[in-house]
């Protein structure tokens, strides 16, 4: 299951949801809001999506880890909206028979995520400054890069 949300993500239910006696193995991926980027201040982020392509580029990404690593179950949301630090703006839970299984398919989806996914970052600093973060152009979905400041 793959979603985008704009409220906030709540680890616990989303680990619930991979629950299952077949599985050895659950490794979540949490990140959140840091006060730091490149030596910036930041205070606070906010994340756009182009949804729709989002969830169906999302659900493929799933699917290929899925595939590659022989994982009992997967799930993943990111969420959009302007976030405060500490709050939490993705997270990856993978059940699996064995740990290293569970360890590589996480890794594949949030590196994946990053890369592919329609979803654009703004940071807001100290002083009023803001950024668009990681936003040019990357692969054929148009994943990551970085923008000139607003």
């Amino acid at each position: 299951m793959f979603k985008i949300v704009s409220n906030p993500i709540d680890p616990a239910a989303w680990q619930q949801t991979l629950t299952n006696v077949e599985a050895g193995a659950c490794v979540t991926f949490a990140g959140w809001v840091r006060q730091h980027n490149q030596g910036l201040v930041v205070l606070s982020l906010e994340y756009e999506a182009y949804a729709v392509l989002a969830v169906a580029e999302g659900k493929k990404i799933l699917a290929e880890a899925h595939e590659r690593f022989a994982v009992v179950g997967i799930a993943a949301v990111h969420r959009t909206g302007h976030l405060q630090l500490g709050e939490l703006a993705v997270w990856v839970g993978v059940t699996a028979n064995h740990r290293d299984a569970a360890f590589g398919a996480s890794r594949f989806v949030i590196d994946e995520m990053k890369a592919r996914l329609p979803i654009w970052k703004k940071e807001y600093y100290t002083g009023g400054a803001t950024a668009w973060i990681n936003c040019a152009t990357r692969g054929e979905h148009g994943g990551l890069g970085a923008l000139p400041s607003s």
